[in-house]
């Protein structure tokens, strides 16, 4: 099978790449509106962009309507969001706050998730989060045509919060952080099934 995307649909494009790019970790992203209204929304087309500065991305796509989504507009607003990991125990919540609510929503509140202050930056921390990335506003990418944009988002993380337990040794206990990632489709996967391999001696 050979596909140009270029003769794609628009949701056809997108089930081929979901499927493709696999598995995706979630950047589930807590804001601040201009009202003061927390929001938290998960978004799976993320990644780590740079070390020094420390610097992470993802992409919010526009709503069908061609109106930017609540996270894209508070950024744009406070400058700033958090990145909160998600685990096994946030993934019925991270689910629920993929739904569309209106802007004056309090994301937090209708999840049953809890808000915390983040040290830096205006936009609040998931409690229930095993790890938070506070970030500041880096630079904002806009690719494709309206309806269907995406903005590509990049903060720089000014403050990495881990719970106790899973810091040891300096490093982060990747078989009990338990994250999640997204398939293709509504499909999930876990990541308790880990192994090792070491890097192939350089050449000299």
């Amino acid at each position: 099978m050979k596909i140009d995307p270029v003769n794609l649909e628009w949701k056809e494009a997108h089930e081929l790449l979901v499927s493709c790019v696999v598995p995706r970790p979630i950047a589930f992203v807590s804001t601040i509106g201009q009202d003061g209204v927390f929001n938290v929304a998960p978004y799976s087309f993320f990644a780590g962009v740079a070390v020094k500065p420390m610097l992470v991305g993802f992409s919010a796509g526009w709503k069908e309507d061609g109106q930017k989504k609540d996270t894209l507009v508070n950024i744009e607003f406070s400058r700033d969001f958090v990145v909160n990991v998600v685990n096994e125990t946030l993934s019925e919540a991270m689910n629920q706050a993929s739904r569309n609510y209106p802007s004056y929503v309090d994301e937090f509140k209708e999840t049953g998730l809890t808000p915390v202050k983040a040290d830096i930056v205006k936009a609040p921390m998931v409690a229930e989060s095993p790890i938070n990335m506070e970030c500041r506003l880096v630079q904002i990418l806009k690719f494709g045509n309206l309806p269907r944009r995406n903005s590509f988002i990049i903060g720089e993380v000014v403050r990495v919060h881990i719970k106790d337990e899973l810091y040891v040794n300096d490093e982060i206990q990747m078989s009990e952080l338990k994250a999640i990632a997204r398939m293709g489709g509504e499909l999930y996967c876990r990541t308790r099934d880990i192994f090792e391999m070491k890097r192939p001696v350089p050449l000299i």
